[in-house]
């Protein structure tokens, strides 16, 4: 059993203890092993099996996990976890998630109506059922009406993140199979969507069977749905579907280009093809008068049959694409271009890791510049910075400088709070003595759009902000953007001459990518950071990247691909 599979495990525990109300510091104990089972580099299973090593050494991984993680390795389940699983229904779990609801109005429900799927629940609220029950009422009611639909996507589509990882597993596996001789991924995760639904494999083999064998036995398995001549399906953990779809070299770019999508990509393509007596399918492009095959070796003559330059995966969702196509295509964003991370916490707030630490790991990733952007004092929780505290931390970054002179910038930020009232959380002259401000908005989030807007466009009008973070607010699959004028904030942003934030976080990429394109289009610049709260979660920066191509941006679009002093004079004065 591999790290992930015991990593994921470990989660799901957490998970259903967590609903059982347990001990939370029992909890944290699992969710922190699970995720430095993650993070190994080595297997645990080759640690357990090796007389020399002690899986307890790694910090976060106590005796109680070792003996959960050896038990997993030896049988491949866990007693414990198989109970609670029966214990707690997977529909009480999928209720409990739904955004103000929780958990114990979920057992309730479960145990009231004998709900069965999100659709019974559905029904049973919009007949009224829900709210006569004891504990609940109309308010209730519509909250979960409201709630049902982020739950259910989020039942149904995995972060692009997640996805990334599972495709790296089974490329691995994959890999280690002769007769495979070309593979690549197609679908909505080449085409780096936020979320994906399912997983596409297009194979080249020179045996078939053996290369569905090599499929099948793939360790995070949990069904086989279909096993045809061309394609198979298979299902990973409870019910993320995986499809293989073996074809002949000759049309293994006709296959990718179909395949990879969108859907209303493809039937753009195939309406010009239609135009020039062409037409065009996951076989090749053909004639239509005579039937004969021009092309389909490669995506390129696939596009160039039909007149079009070759379209990067993630512009393929007819929005721009084929207006970009009439010109010459852009040279899209890539990670080496960006220079600098401008939004990052540490140890002073809700951070793993300390300036050095971040200092020490952004010089390792290639970095010139970050800007140590703590929360402000509004984020209790997180025990924000006042105005002295922040200043203290500001003395500190002065005073290691030096020790980074020639290596990288350390710059002196803050991410700052847009008070629910309006104004900003620190004082305008201490914002004034920062190298850089990000202003955001953590609280009050369900103010009307004429309320929230207006408390961003003051944010903006405010000298000292340079930068608004995480614009709209949202977590995909799990809160809604909060409702905000979009369009007059960006007039604001251009007016004023303001950045605006792409935030990588996996579960932000906010903003999304018709947002971008709208920013791209008015000249707006683009700051790309990973509000990464240890040193790992610097890595998250390639996310952003892809977020950004699907909004169609180059490297002049964005802020931070500039050396620090170019990117001041060219977008802060």
């Amino acid at each position: 059993m591999d790290n992930g599979k015991i990593a994921s495990l470990l989660e799901e525990m957490a998970e259903l203890l967590e609903f059982r109300g347990e001990n939370p510091f029992r909890i944290r104990a699992y969710r922190n092993g699970a995720k430095a089972i993650r993070d190994l580099t080595e297997s645990v299973a080759g640690i357990l099996g090796d007389p020399t090593r002690r899986l307890d050494t790694i910090p976060g991984i106590g005796k109680t996990l070792v003996d959960k993680a050896s038990v997993l390795v030896e049988t491949g389940s866990l007693p414990q976890l198989e109970k609670l699983r029966k214990e707690v229904p997977e529909i009480v779990l999928s209720m409990a998630r739904i955004p103000g609801l929780g958990a114990k109005k979920a057992a309730v429900l479960h145990q009231e109506l004998n709900l069965k799927t999100l659709d019974d629940l559905r029904r049973a609220c919009e007949q009224d059922v829900v709210k006569v029950l004891k504990g609940f009422g109309a308010k209730t009611q519509q909250v979960i009406l409201e709630g049902l639909e982020i739950a259910e996507a989020a039942a149904e589509r995995i972060y692009w993140a997640k996805g990334d990882q599972l495709a790296h597993d089974i490329t691995a596996h994959m890999s280690l199979c002769d007769v495979i001789q070309r593979m690549e991924w197609a679908g909505s995760y080449r085409r780096g969507r936020e979320t994906v639904g399912d997983l596409d494999l297009l194979v080249v083999a020179s045996d078939r069977e053996l290369a569905m064998d090599q499929f099948e036995s793939f360790s995070g398995r949990s069904q086989t749905i279909l096993r045809g001549e061309t394609k198979m399906s298979i299902r990973v953990g409870k019910g993320f579907q995986v499809d293989l779809r073996l074809v002949e070299d000759s049309e293994f770019g006709a296959a990718m280009q179909y395949f990879t999508g969108s859907q209303a990509h493809n039937v753009h393509v195939r309406r010009i093809a239609k135009q020039k007596g062409l037409k065009v399918n996951e076989y090749g492009v053909f004639r239509i008068d005579d039937e004969s095959r021009i092309a389909g070796g490669s995506e390129q003559e696939v596009y160039q049959a039909i007149g079009l330059p070759w379209i990067p995966p993630e512009l393929r969702e007819d929005r721009l694409e084929f207006d970009l196509a009439t010109s010459e295509m852009p040279q899209l964003l890539e990670l080496n271009q960006v220079l600098g991370d401008l939004h990052m916490h540490t140890t002073a707030t809700d951070g793993e890791a300390t300036i050095r630490e971040m200092a020490d790991a952004a010089i390792a990733r290639g970095l010139r510049y970050i800007a140590i952007t703590d929360h402000s004092q509004r984020v209790s929780m997180a025990m924000g910075l006042d105005a002295q505290r922040l200043r203290e931390q500001w003395r500190a970054i002065d005073q290691i400088r030096p020790e980074y002179e020639g290596r990288l910038m350390i710059l002196k930020g803050i991410e700052c709070d847009i008070l629910e009232k309006g104004g900003m959380d620190l004082p305008d002259d201490c914002l004034a003595e920062a190298d850089w401000v990000l202003a955001s908005i953590h609280y009050g989030q369900k103010q009307s759009r004429e309320q929230i807007t207006d408390r961003m466009l003051g944010a903006i009008e405010n000298p000292h902000v340079d930068c608004i973070a995480h614009p709209t607010g949202r977590l995909i699959n799990r809160r809604r953007p909060y409702e905000i004028d979009m369009d007059a904030v960006m007039d604001a942003v251009q007016q004023h001459g303001k950045l605006m934030e792409l935030n990588a976080n996996p579960a932000r990429l906010d903003l999304n990518e018709v947002h971008l394109a709208a920013a791209k289009h008015r000249g707006i610049p683009i700051a790309i950071s990973t509000d990464a709260h240890s040193v790992l979660g610097l890595e998250v920066m390639r996310y952003g990247i892809l977020q950004a191509r699907r909004g169609g941006l180059t490297g002049e679009d964005v802020a931070n691909t500039l050396d620090w002093p170019a990117m001041k004079d060219r977008w802060l004065n």
